[in-house]
């Protein structure tokens, strides 16, 4: 359901997302980033649900259902291409408030919240899907620090609907597909107390430009919660839910039925959207935040991140180690790896060597680590580590399809070089 109220809006350039992967050079440079964020409590009180049962959420002027219920067992949606929808189709603006209902909320277990994040966002769809169901498919490993968005996608577009990955949102964009019946599922950064960050999914289900504030469900984070029982998501403010979303480059994820992917193209469309410039405008973006402050670590690595999607490694190595030099958060590793890719592209493994083995310290439950050290073993001509890389990536999730892949890739190459050194 969605309350809406009248607001302009606009977009800087979005696009699809195209599997980023994350990296540094050198651990040392990993010294704890600090947002300027008042701490927020990181897990759900129970004791809070009698104190906060009063509470009032925001009051808005129209509520708007979900389209319908989708019975999880009847696959009626499937993920194929859309028509590009005609300039006539009509696109509700963004009012001055808004707010979805319909989402079933769910309080994470253990490092699940991209499960729980997205058991929400289908909840509006009818799906009876639960964050355990969810997780039994992507978490096979308990300690799995990652859920990663291209995983959140290829799980809906199972359940047969239609997802996508974007980057580079704004606000603007945010409230028009709120405002026109799209939970958007957020990408963000999660701060238990200054300096110990995580990475942390969010859905956006409303907001109010009078109040400038968002409301969000949130499996983690009761900061500014509105009700516990029944639950009415948390209230958070615009810039600082931006400052939480830009240590992502500002991605989200957007899943609906397939017979709506013409209304999502349009407001896309409507807010500049072109998918071949998605990472163009990401990096025009991050260039524009360091003209205003050249110290700015997200915005360097949003560069970063920004110039290897674009095949432009060189310089986005430059970009990796300014971001590293004034200080990257902790935990970054964990989430992102696009320096990873670059610095194997510029064929330099031992960079990618070390930044892994001194996240290993702390965790090696990232399967997405031990892909990259693998890719920098074979620039380093050792196969055997290599392969051993690639097992332990698997062992961390068996459908991990980059490892999947180099494995047969290794299978193949292996019996081939015994040959060569025999013969």
């Amino acid at each position: 359901m969605l309350m809406t109220a009248t607001a302009a809006a606009t977009v800087i350039g979005l696009g699809l997302w195209s599997d980023a992967q994350f990296s540094s050079p050198r651990i040392a440079s990993l010294r704890p980033a600090v947002l300027a964020l008042p701490a927020s409590t990181p897990i759900f009180d129970a004791s809070l649900v009698e104190r906060s049962a009063s509470s009032t959420p925001l009051q808005h002027s129209e509520m708007i259902s979900p389209p319908g219920a989708i019975p999880i067992s009847t696959p009626i949606f499937t993920p194929t291409a859309t028509p590009v929808p005609t300039p006539s189709l009509p696109i509700a603006p963004a009012q001055p408030s808004a707010l979805l209902s319909g989402v079933r909320h769910e309080w994470q277990t253990w490092n699940n919240c991209g499960p729980a994040a997205l058991a929400m966002t289908l909840s509006y769809y009818g799906s009876p899907l639960d964050q355990a169901a969810i997780g039994a498919v992507l978490r096979t490993s308990p300690d799995d620090k990652n859920v990663s968005p291209s995983e959140l996608v290829d799980f809906a577009r199972a359940q047969g609907y239609t997802a996508e990955l974007y980057v580079n949102g704004n606000a603007k964009l945010l409230k028009t597909l709120i405002g026109n019946g799209f939970p958007v599922l957020l990408e963000t950064w999660h701060e238990r107390a200054p300096g110990d960050g995580i990475g942390h999914y969010r859905l956006a289900v409303g907001y109010d430009d009078a109040a400038g504030r968002w409301t969000l469900y949130d499996s983690l984070d009761y900061t500014g919660l509105i009700s516990a029982q029944p639950y009415a998501g948390i209230r958070m403010s615009y810039d600082r839910l931006d400052r939480l979303w830009k240590v992502f480059n500002r991605t989200f994820l957007l899943v609906h039925p397939a017979e709506r992917t013409p209304l999502v193209r349009a407001i896309l469309a409507a807010h500049g959207f072109e998918p071949e410039q998605m990472w163009r405008d990401a990096e025009a973006r991050a260039r524009s935040e360091l003209e205003i402050d050249p110290t700015d670590v997200f915005a360097w690595f949003n560069l970063g991140s920004s110039l290897t999607r674009q095949g432009r490694t060189a310089e986005a190595v430059a970009a990796f180690e300014r971001a590293l030099e004034i200080g990257l958060p902790e935990r970054m590793l964990w989430y992102q790896f696009t320096p990873l890719e670059a610095y194997v592209a510029e064929g330099r493994p031992q960079e990618v060597l070390a930044l892994t083995d001194a996240v290993f310290e702390e965790t090696e439950s990232v399967e997405e680590l031990f892909y990259w050290r693998a890719r920098a073993f074979l620039v380093l001509g050792e196969v055997g580590a290599a392969q051993e890389a690639v097992a332990r990536s698997l062992a961390l999730a068996p459908n991990f399809a980059p490892a999947l892949t180099l494995q047969r890739e290794l299978s193949v190459r292996d019996p081939l070089d015994r040959a060569i050194d025999g013969g």
